[in-house]
């Protein structure tokens, strides 16, 4: 995971809820993919880094959904 860059996505918002699920569900799925990828021995603190950030931008995006149904 080293070298790693975050990506900037510069596109229009998400509003269909089905979508917004599919997001969510497409997302988490590489969450678990970069984990199970992740080798317990030989991870170092800026993978779990990573790790935190993935769920943190994970949950910005459901609270940014949320607010949008307001």
């Amino acid at each position: 995971m080293k070298g790693m860059k975050r990506g900037v996505r510069m596109s229009k918002p998400i509003t269909d809820k089905k979508q917004q699920v599919t997001y969510l569900k497409e997302r988490l799925e590489i969450f678990l993919e970069v984990l199970d990828a992740l080798d317990p021995e030989t991870a170092e603190l800026e993978d779990i880094d990573r790790l935190i950030q993935m769920m943190d931008d994970l949950e910005d995006k459901m609270e940014q959904f949320n607010a949008r149904e307001q």
